[in-house]
């Protein structure tokens, strides 16, 4: 009877049980690898087997038969920090198969600080994964306000202090704005000094970097040199080629990122999949007017003589951008006046009774800046940069976009269609890249990266953030006129063993996770 009793508890115990089963997909596992066919079984929350599973032993299974099955999208570039407790729910990420996104980018990070945003979001219950950098510009300005010069030395130490305490609290990393205030008038040794504290905390640097158009080639050694003098990772943020005169010198652009990694440096990018960028309006003022806060901007531009300086600041650049006006300058969302959302900075010159030059899209630009400011998109890059730089392997797929609420906004249609755009048209239509390297480049490249190290492969023992997906129908529907449409062909996004998008229908899970960097022991992002 006794070795009956062990038998019986043998038998049950080897038995596969599963809470979810995916049927005969066609599985791409992340690795760059060729798709094969086979099952996965999910048992609280991971992979537990992958296979011939059948369904004998499962709570439920669901068919990917004529589909791809491949570990959930990371998005290494977004800016959540504050929409996605106004959304927790993500849709516009979850419908483009983003099950995990990075945030803290290009300077900017939680001002609460890294810990309480990460328990916040644990808090919160949110559909996707999310981890956080710590943001330079945000540090700073904490420390230095909005100051037009050097630190010293005490405020050096407390910026590194502030550094330290956000890896501790669990930041994956630092992230530069240097296009921003005040990130653009820190010198680069500040920025070593506070690098130096990252990688001693297993963190990597992610940079906005100083210049993406005319000087572009300064700010990429001045990135790579930040690696160089302190070993750290280096993440260049959408890399991309603006204004027309620096069109077609991506070859040249991603030599000097060849270059880097040939000698050894981590250096890797990642790139939205569109020709236009979104940032603020205030990028198109020389940063001087912005030092020292909202009331000393305003003060220069209302200032006659201050503003002439400005403007023809302004009109010297635009002559060498060879611009004659700001046409491809278009309002994503103005607070302080919905009805010019959607339309470009000299449409809006032309309705106010002006010529549309580039004289009085200025004065355009400044009106608009003094009742708050804007949210814009710039169509300033060439398509076949961006399939160039598509094309280099060590490139991440990225959005920068954030969690999409305000339905009177226009933005940027990569909020909501970047994935399936890689997707649809340089996979499917152009063949720019084949299919199981736009995989890796969307999952286990910046698992990698990011030291996510239960995330971005489809094997046992990995959690379970899995997108199920029709690879002939999956399409990117945002358009620039019309932004607010989900993309399609993703019927089943599971995000930690949790069905949340099924058969193109959100369940209303929340099963995402705040993913804690390296340097807090016990957390295995």
């Amino acid at each position: 009877m006794k070795w009956l009793f062990l038998l019986l508890i043998s038998t049950t115990t080897s038995a596969q049980e599963f809470d979810l089963v995916i049927l005969n997909g066609k599985i791409i596992d992340g690795t760059g690898n060729s798709w094969y066919y086979g099952d996965i079984g999910i048992r609280d929350g991971k992979i537990a087997a992958i296979g011939q599973l059948g369904t004998a032993n499962t709570l439920k299974s669901i068919s990917a038969k004529g589909m791809v099955v491949t570990p959930g999208f990371i998005d290494v570039h977004a800016h959540i920090e504050s929409s996605i407790f106004q959304k927790p729910s993500a849709d516009n990420f979850i419908f483009d198969g983003v099950t995990t996104v990075v945030t803290g980018n290009c300077g900017s990070s939680f001002q609460s600080g890294i810990g309480e945003f990460l328990r916040k979001v644990d808090s919160t219950g949110t559909a996707i994964n999310i981890a956080t950098l710590v943001g330079h510009n945000t540090i700073r300005e904490e420390v230095m306000q909005r100051a037009q010069r050097d630190p010293n030395e005490s405020e050096q130490q407390l910026m590194e202090a502030l550094v330290t305490k956000a890896m501790a609290e669990g930041a994956t990393g630092m992230s530069t704005g240097l296009i921003y205030i005040p990130g653009t008038y820190a010198k680069t040794r500040e920025i070593i000094g506070l690098a130096r504290i990252v990688k001693a905390n297993q963190g990597i640097y992610a940079s906005h970097m100083r210049n993406e158009g005319n000087e572009i080639d300064a700010a990429i050694k001045e990135t790579i040199e930040i690696g160089r003098a302190t070993g750290i990772p280096v993440e260049i943020s959408h890399f991309k080629l603006s204004g027309q005169r620096n069109w077609g010198g991506s070859n040249r652009t991603l030599g000097l990122i060849m270059a880097a990694r040939k000698e050894g440096l981590d250096v890797t990018i990642d790139q939205y999949p569109y020709t236009a960028s979104s940032t603020n309006l205030h990028v198109l003022l020389p940063s001087w007017v912005l030092a020292g806060g909202t009331d000393s901007m305003n003060y220069r531009l209302t200032n006659s003589a201050v503003f002439n300086s400005i403007r023809q600041e302004m009109l010297t650049k635009a002559k060498t951008d060879k611009r004659k006006n700001y046409a491809y300058a278009v309002v994503a969302n103005c607070p302080g006046d919905s009805s010019l959302n959607g339309k470009s900075i000299s449409d809006i010159t032309k309705t106010n009774g002006r010529k549309p030059n580039i004289k009085n899209d200025i004065e355009t630009v400044k009106q608009i800046i003094l009742k708050g400011g804007a949210q814009m998109i710039y169509h300033s890059m060439n398509e076949e940069d961006v399939r160039n730089i598509m094309r280099y392997p060590f490139n991440m797929i990225a959005s920068d976009a954030g969690v999409v609420y305000l339905p009177k906004s226009v933005p940027h249609p990569r909020a909501y269609g970047t994935n399936a755009r890689v997707l649809a048209q340089y996979v499917r239509e152009t063949n720019t890249i084949s299919l199981e390297e736009a995989i890796r480049r969307m999952s286990s490249l910046p698992a990698q990266k990011f030291k996510f190290q239960s995330k971005g492969l489809l094997k046992p023992g990995m959690d379970a953030d899995i997108v199920i997906f029709d690879p002939l129908t999956v399409r990117d529907n945002s358009t620039f006129d019309l932004p607010h449409q989900f993309s399609s062909g993703f019927r089943y996004v599971i995000v930690n063993g949790e069905l949340t998008l099924e058969n193109n229908t959100l369940t209303g899970a929340r099963a995402g996770k705040a993913l804690y960097g390296l340097a807090i022991p016990g957390k295995i992002p």
